[in-house]
């Protein structure tokens, strides 16, 4: 079962069974945001589901923020959930398959994505996510630092995530979080690629 199974996903969210969800904005990647100065960054989140961090983007004044879902009705919901926010700049919510999307970003952020992914295409995310970024650009996000039993959620370990980031990427940083949230603490990298 991959991310590529719409009808998967969509199930998923209609019998609410979105334990990924942990309803804020992921700390390691909030720490993240609020080290970036450059508003006008084009930043994608895929597989956004409530899209906690493109809301605190926004609420921060970033100006050019994608959020990337399979699920229709998710992102058709989305621009109204954010109604409240005074200026959304260029904030555009598609619909789609993040190995089919094209665009130019400069930073792509990673929260549950990946590991809801099938293990098989974790090589094509890496290219997809090179192939996404303007030279130089980031991929910035989490990573589970653990094993799961069946899927999704597919675990993993940084020596099996540097076989597929490294011939593409230079890793900045793939290190422990120290800020994760309780139930995941101790099980979460945090991860900085740069596009070489």
């Amino acid at each position: 079962m991959g991310i590529t199974d719409k009808h998967y996903w969509e199930n998923r969210w209609q019998q609410q069974q979105t334990g990924w969800d942990m309803g804020i904005v992921s700390p390691p990647l909030k720490g993240f945001i609020d080290s970036l100065a450059d508003k006008n960054l084009r930043i994608l989140i895929p597989g956004c589901g409530n899209a906690y961090e493109a809301r605190y983007l926004l609420e921060k004044g970033f100006s050019n923020v994608t959020v990337l879902d399979i699920v229709p009705a998710l992102i058709e919901t989305l621009p109204a959930s954010f109604s409240t926010i005074t200026s959304k700049g260029n904030f555009k919510a598609v619909c789609g398959d993040f190995f089919e999307h094209a665009g130019e970003y400069d930073i792509i952020l990673e929260q549950t994505f990946f590991c809801a992914i099938d293990p098989s295409l974790r090589t094509k995310y890496a290219t997809q996510c090179h192939h996404l970024l303007m030279q130089g650009g980031r991929v910035a996000g989490v990573l589970f630092n653990c094993e799961f039993e069946g899927g999704p959620p597919f675990g993993g370990n940084e020596l099996e995530y540097r076989s597929y980031f490294s011939p593409l990427f230079i890793i900045n940083q793939m290190t422990p979080c120290l800020n994760s949230i309780a139930p995941r603490a101790g099980r979460e990298l945090f991860i900085e690629l740069i596009k070489s």
